[in-house]
């Protein structure tokens, strides 16, 4: 009989994010690109940084239109031709409008990179925006306006950002604008603004997949290197912080009678990627507040209460400033009670944590990044977010490595910061709180303003 000693599991090796390279073209494109052996369908992404204060205020939502109108038709090709050579090509197309800017997703078979490249070209630099195909994405935003408005989770959101947000603010209102504001885009104000902001100067290009055999450098600037520059000083409007709504404080009830369950987001203002003290330790205490079915939210309200499915925490930083959120759902009949803990629970950090949930996190958001970065297209992602904020994917290896070193010191040291600065219970449980719910106001509102958590407003879900 022949023993065998059993293997020693060697903890895993410290994990750098893919090293990339970076060219910069003439005319203000920066370059990254991301060889990763074997992977075969290219992604390409591309980061503009437009900012949506950049529209005109009655023409809200105009970044988005002119977003799903980039690939409808161009100078040399109608909208059903270029379909059909995205298809033909095997090319997937994507883009869309975000607070941190325009960006664009691109994946194609590794052979067909240079053709897809021209198409990109082709909607950056000449796309045609037909009538009939702008007035089609305005009636599907004008509807998709109204369906966002009878989802619980959306009203919400929308609700949430109105009570929050300073109301001049442009971050109070929806990214795809509203109805009024939508119905006035026509065809001349999606192609002026795509002509005065879709321009080369800071844009940031990622191509990432297996690059062997591929001059990137050569067929990016073969393809995109005759985009016109434009201005230089572009990103203003990204360097600035959102204004807070003075009043965001407080508690607003969006009242939608015989709700069988109740809405939540619970907001107060988080930091950026630049905060004091590191970024690191926030991933940690998202995670451990309500980042897991297994953290202290769903311990209580899921676990133990069996009032929800499932909430989730989470800081959720901008290039400027940022937000911590809570939300989800619970059962209409534990909406006052629900309220009282999660409260409760995220004030509790005051108190401190466990060395046991702090290493779970750690754990969790450290061991997992391998997986979270194996293919070409969650690399490019996140080079070209890092890029939309200013920074690179230098960061996002340097966080990883901080990450190792957070213990519940420094944990409970961001806490502190984060409350102090929003102002968590200052005045009493429930201070500092943006609270917005949307259920039945005639079943909880008592209840609700029995808590003392704060002033309590009822809006009628029109």
């Amino acid at each position: 009989m022949t023993t065998v000693a059993r293997p020693v599991v060697a903890p895993p090796e410290p994990w750098e994010f893919p090293e990339g390279s970076s060219v910069d073209l003439p005319n203000g494109l920066r370059l990254l690109t991301y060889d990763v052996p074997g992977q075969y369908v290219i992604s390409v992404r591309l980061g503009l940084p437009v900012s949506l204060r950049d529209e005109p205020r009655q023409l809200e939502g105009l970044a988005s239109i002119m977003a799903r109108t980039l690939d409808e038709g161009t100078e040399q090709h109608s909208a059903e031709e270029f379909a059909r050579l995205l298809e033909r090509k095997g090319v997937s197309f994507g883009a869309g409008m975000a607070d941190a800017g325009l960006s664009i997703d691109l994946d194609v078979v590794k052979g067909n990179l240079e053709p897809a490249l021209d198409l990109l070209r082709q909607i950056l630099t000449e796309p045609a925006f037909p009538q009939a195909e702008v007035a089609r994405q305005v009636r599907t935003r004008i509807a998709e306006i109204e369906q966002e408005r009878s989802v619980a989770a959306h009203r919400a959101g929308l609700e949430f950002v109105r009570t929050y947000y300073a109301p001049d603010d442009r971050s109070s209102r929806p990214t795809g604008g509203t109805r009024d504001t939508v119905s006035s885009i026509t065809r001349e104000d999606v192609a002026a603004f795509h002509a005065e902001h879709v321009v080369a100067s800071g844009v940031t290009v990622v191509v990432a997949g297996d690059l062997a055999g591929l001059d990137v450098p050569v067929l990016v600037e073969a393809a995109l290197g005759g985009w016109a520059k434009g201005p230089s000083q572009r990103e203003r409007h990204l360097q600035h912080a959102a204004a807070l709504a003075p009043d965001r404080g407080r508690i607003v009830l969006v009242s939608r009678p015989g709700s069988v369950q109740t809405e939540f987001v619970i907001g107060a203002p988080g930091p950026d990627r630049s905060v004091e003290g590191g970024w690191a330790p926030y991933p940690v205490l998202g995670f451990v507040l309500g980042g897991s079915p297994n953290a202290r939210i769903d311990a209580v309200l899921r676990e133990e209460k069996g009032y929800t499915y499932g909430i989730r925490s989470s800081f959720r930083p901008r290039r400027r400033g940022g937000v911590f959120l809570t939300s989800g759902s619970v059962r209409a009949d534990s909406t006052a009670e629900s309220l009282r803990l999660l409260v409760e629970i995220l004030e509790g950090g005051r108190d401190g944590f466990t060395d046991k949930e702090i290493r779970s996190g750690v754990d969790f958001i450290s061991k997992t990044a391998p997986g979270r970065y194996a293919t070409a297209d969650a690399i490019a992602d996140e080079a070209v977010g890092m890029a939309l904020d200013g920074r690179t994917t230098a960061f996002t290896t340097a966080n990883l490595r901080d990450l190792a070193t957070v213990d519940r010191a420094r944990v409970e040291a961001a806490y502190a910061r984060f409350a102090e600065e929003a102002g968590i219970g200052s005045g009493g449980p429930g201070a500092g709180w943006t609270i917005v719910m949307v259920g039945d106001a005639d079943a909880h509102l008592e209840a609700i303003r029995a808590l003392g958590l704060g002033e309590v407003t009822v809006v009628t879900d029109a």
